[in-house]
């Protein structure tokens, strides 16, 4: 892809986060939304006035394979993310696609394998490692300034309790929301070498219907030597509720993002202030800067990150977590394989 030049977009999928992704395309320069796809014509339609795209259709694959698109940006429900990137890798077009690329190993190897084939630029969407917080702490991890980690602690606690139906398709409270963190904690500390985790039901009963667990804690052992611990809980009647730390020997990061708009009323020795009521407002920022990302690498012709590999490894460590909860009992990394 030559510097400078348009991207042509094909926008898969207009659901709360699509409609996310359209808003922070029309702030990007050179990139052009050429068709929207979506299986229900009605929201095409809608993202297609969104983004003055040209194209608005419930043809999926005609979309992808569009001759003025460069890039896909897959944003469609979970099962379908592994066809659609196999079929945009094969039409030789970059794609950005939200997490994961599967809820199964064997099926997300098999499509991290044909893009290593394909040599395809393909990032995938873990947000938080584009937040300005988690990038600060990086660097400062990066530079020394902790010292030799010693332990990581990251809580995540999500406003409202999903419905049944999603619950029944999400892969489960480690895949679909934990995941989040475990890719922090590789991100930030490094690979795992071992976890251990508990899981229960004490906020819906939906969940046990579903075969699934709404609270959970996961401990971590780290290839380094470090330890973690990872919380997780579906109910947070106070707001989206996310905070992690990593302490070193000579210095700890903490970031949390505590309140939504910057003003606090004080009045009879009290204070008030608000919270996030979920991520697309906790993380518009990531949001934004992950995509600003991806066309950077295009245009630089650079390799997009986090890639493939990186949600192949962060889907074994969820793994590992499952299995460990299931079976109740510490799991290697080393026993996770494809």
């Amino acid at each position: 892809m030559k510097p400078s030049s348009t991207i042509g977009v094909a926008f898969l999928g207009v659901g709360r986060m699509g409609e996310t992704h359209l808003r922070n395309l029309g702030g990007l320069t050179d990139v052009q939304v050429i068709v929207v796809a979506d299986p229900n014509l009605q929201s095409a339609e809608y993202g297609k006035r969104l983004s003055g795209a040209e194209i608005a259709t419930t043809d999926i694959e005609q979309a992808i394979n569009h001759p003025a698109v460069d890039a896909v940006i897959i944003v469609t429900p979970t099962d379908t993310h592994a066809r659609l990137i196999e079929l945009a890798v094969q039409a030789g077009k970059a794609v950005f696609s939200e997490k994961p690329i599967a809820l199964d190993l064997t099926e997300t190897k098999r499509v991290v394998d044909l893009i290593g084939r394909s040599r395809a630029q393909v990032q995938l969407g873990f947000m938080r490692r584009y937040d300005p917080g988690y990038v600060s702490a990086k660097q400062r991890i990066d530079a020394g300034e902790l010292g030799r980690i010693e332990t990581f602690r990251a809580l995540s606690r999500d406003t409202y309790p999903p419905s049944l139906k999603f619950l029944r398709q999400s892969g489960g409270l480690f895949l679909d929301m934990a995941v989040h963190d475990l890719d922090l904690a590789r991100f930030l500390v490094g690979e795992v070498e071992e976890v251990h985790a508990w899981g229960t039901v004490l906020i819906d009963s939906r969940f046990a219907e579903a075969d699934d667990a709404d609270t959970a804690v996961t401990f971590l052992r780290f290839v380094n030597g470090a330890f973690g611990v990872v919380e997780t809980s579906r109910r947070s009647n106070w707001g989206y509720d996310i905070r992690t730390e990593v302490a070193g020997a000579e210095g700890k990061v903490v970031v949390e993002g505590v309140q939504k708009t910057p003003v606090i009323f004080s009045r009879n020795f009290a204070a008030t202030f608000d919270h996030f009521e979920n991520f697309p407002d906790r993380f518009a920022a990531g949001y934004r800067l992950e995509l600003e990302a991806f066309f950077k690498a295009l245009q630089d012709g650079q390799v997009p990150a986090p890639g493939a590999e990186d949600a192949l490894e962060t889907l074994r460590l969820a793994v590992a977590a499952t299995r460990s909860w299931r079976e109740k009992r510490p799991v290697k990394l080393a026993e996770i394989t494809a």
